[in-house]
């Protein structure tokens, strides 16, 4: 885990669950809502605490990931 990275993982918080740096709003939150067929714009007026950024940053260090798993 990188010092700037928006996904934490911190036993303290929700058991080690990977929530949003700052907040206890579960990255899976996110995923589930997009899956869902929601907009991000719903998800962050459901969870106010997330940022636009912070959102968006965790998608593209999501896409980053699998892409260079699969590579």
């Amino acid at each position: 885990m990188t010092k700037n990275a928006v996904i934490i993982s911190d036993p303290e918080i929700l058991h080690g669950t990977p929530c949003f740096r700052g907040t206890r709003v579960p990255f899976k939150n996110l995923i589930d809502y997009l899956e869902g067929g929601y907009s991000l714009d719903e998800f962050l007026r459901q969870f106010p605490t997330v940022s636009r950024d912070q959102a968006i940053q965790a998608l593209e260090e999501a896409k980053d990931s699998l892409l260079a798993r699969i590579a």
